[in-house]
């Protein structure tokens, strides 16, 4: 005999991942423009401490458009930024484009996984692609005969990961449907 609270369970587990809202497209303006509000957080100049801190908000917006709506943001805009990235640092060219695209590769790879769930359970996934992408930075940085910057270089992926619910909400906000007075 089939116990009846098994299938009572899984109406309620399937059930929470249905009532994820659903957004309007973003338009390009829109894409470009937190893309560039991203890179002057990225360029702000800060003290010791805060830039320690300090998220990569390129990675962070580029991971949110590749999973909400990877059809607005690709590979080019990834690498363009990143080239803005290493022009700004006056790194190897190369550097931080060649990492954002593989942070687009991770994300196209994990977004049906990471859009399932809701914003707080999607930060350690976030939080791990940031890791990945950092070590990433790491060892290129260590090809280039340059030397291990000591674990506090994974910082900004922790404030990242934390940062993720709010940054993913307030970049959403302008996507919401609204609510058509006429239907009441």
């Amino acid at each position: 005999m089939l116990n009846p609270r098994i299938f009572t369970d899984t109406k309620k587990t399937s059930g929470q991942h249905l009532h994820q809202e659903i957004l309007t497209p973003a338009k390009t303006g829109y894409v470009l423009l937190t893309l560039i509000a991203a890179l002057i957080l990225n360029f702000a100049p800060l003290n010791t401490l805060l830039f320690t801190l300090r998220p990569d908000f390129v990675a962070l917006v580029i991971l949110y458009w590749c999973i909400n709506q990877p059809q607005r943001l690709g590979m080019t805009l990834a690498f363009c930024a990143g080239l803005m990235m290493d022009v700004h640092y006056a790194g190897i060219l190369g550097h931080n484009a060649m990492v954002y695209c593989t942070v687009v590769y991770m994300a196209s790879v994990f977004r049906r996984r990471i859009s399932i769930f809701g914003l707080m359970k999607q930060a350690p996934q976030i939080g791990l692609i940031l890791i990945v992408m950092q070590t990433f930075q790491i060892l290129i940085a260590m090809i280039n005969e340059a030397n291990f910057p000591g674990w506090h270089f994974y910082l900004p992926s922790l404030t990242g990961t934390l940062l993720w619910p709010v940054l993913s909400y307030t970049l959403s906000l302008p996507l919401r449907p609204r609510d058509d007075i006429d239907t009441l």
